[in-house]
């Protein structure tokens, strides 16, 4: 399989190549090098290791939205069993940006509701980017509605750069579909967990992102905006980008800081894009276990804690 790196992960690259071309050609000459491909690959582990401990936030940023990073519905046959996915809002239309359904999270029945992206052009423009239109928050609400009609816990996926900021979005009403999702998900009477499996961005990560859980991949981001349109709107040029992302602190450990995260999902040795099937099984065991914790509470329980961890988002000062 073909990867694409970064340019901070060009190191690895060349490594790697180095050990497959030394692999080949042991393979090619029938000659022994297991040895020094064994050296060379202890090597590059280290050298992984080294990169992404290190990575400053405006990489994380990055890999955030890595061309091979796994979307909402590259995790849905190894999360789930039973998936029907179900669409349009009833109103205006089918928002492919966003994607729900109904499925089966080992003996539970949820509804699973995310943001997708596209892989090719074609894709990517059916999708809108992972961009939503209101058509896609109103979906996203009808299906809130109907896991509680029904009972079913919520699960939501965010990785999108944002709202799609385009006039026909405004015209439809972008802003209240965004802030009627934070209301209805902040009284939504069924447990809701929230994981960021990329990027955040802005209001159109939150109007997934309300519940009783967050999580984020070790790699993801969430924040009010990107660093190169924070550096853009700041500085009038792109170019601030890594400065800007310094400014913003998206990463899960400043998030962690603040409070605002459950817990942070660890990801492979070289990140989900790299191990798609171990990034799943990591994300698995957090969310299992966060579901059954928040199963065993009464619907008092559960509405009274939301509401605490809510209100505690945030810092300010009072003046007298």
């Amino acid at each position: 399989m073909a990867f694409s790196y970064l340019e901070f992960e060009r190191p690895i690259a060349e490594l790697t190549e180095k050990i497959d071309e030394l692999s080949q050609m042991g393979s090619n000459a029938a000659i022994d090098i297991a040895e020094e491909v064994e050296k060379l690959t202890k090597k590059r582990d280290k050298l992984i290791d080294q990169v992404y401990q290190n990575a400053s936030r405006f990489q994380i940023a990055q890999l955030s939205r890595h061309p091979d990073r796994p979307y909402f519905m590259d995790y849905i046959p190894l999360l789930f069993d039973d998936f029907q996915e179900l669409h349009g809002d009833r109103a205006f239309g089918d928002d492919a940006a966003i994607v729900g359904g109904t499925a089966r999270f080992g003996e539970y029945a949820v509804m699973i509701i995310g943001q997708q992206k596209g892989r090719d052009t074609k894709e990517k423009v059916k999708r809108n980017f992972g961009m939503a239109k209101p058509e896609g928050y109103r979906k996203a609400l009808r299906l809130f509605h109907m896991a509680e009609r029904f009972g079913m816990p919520v699960m939501t996926f965010i990785d999108t750069p944002g709202a799609w900021p385009g006039i026909d979005a405004e015209e439809r009403g972008q802003s209240e579909a965004i802030a009627r999702n934070l209301m209805e998900l902040a009284a939504l009477k069924v447990p809701v967990l929230c994981t960021v499996i990329g990027e955040g961005g802005s209001g159109g990560a939150l109007a997934l992102g309300v519940g009783d859980r967050l999580y984020m991949q070790e790699f993801a981001t969430y924040s009010v905006i990107s660093p190169e349109g924070c550096a853009a709107i700041l500085w009038h040029d792109r170019a601030y980008a890594e400065q800007a992302a310094e400014a913003l602190k998206p990463t899960v450990f400043d998030l962690q800081k603040l409070n605002l995260l459950d817990a942070i999902i660890k990801e492979p040795q070289q990140g989900a894009h790299r191990d798609l099937i171990t990034a799943a099984a990591l994300m698995q065991k957090t969310l299992h276990q966060g579901l059954e914790e928040l199963l065993d509470l009464s619907l008092s329980s559960l509405l009274e804690q939301r509401y605490t961890k809510l209100r505690r988002v945030g810092e300010f000062q009072t003046h007298v």
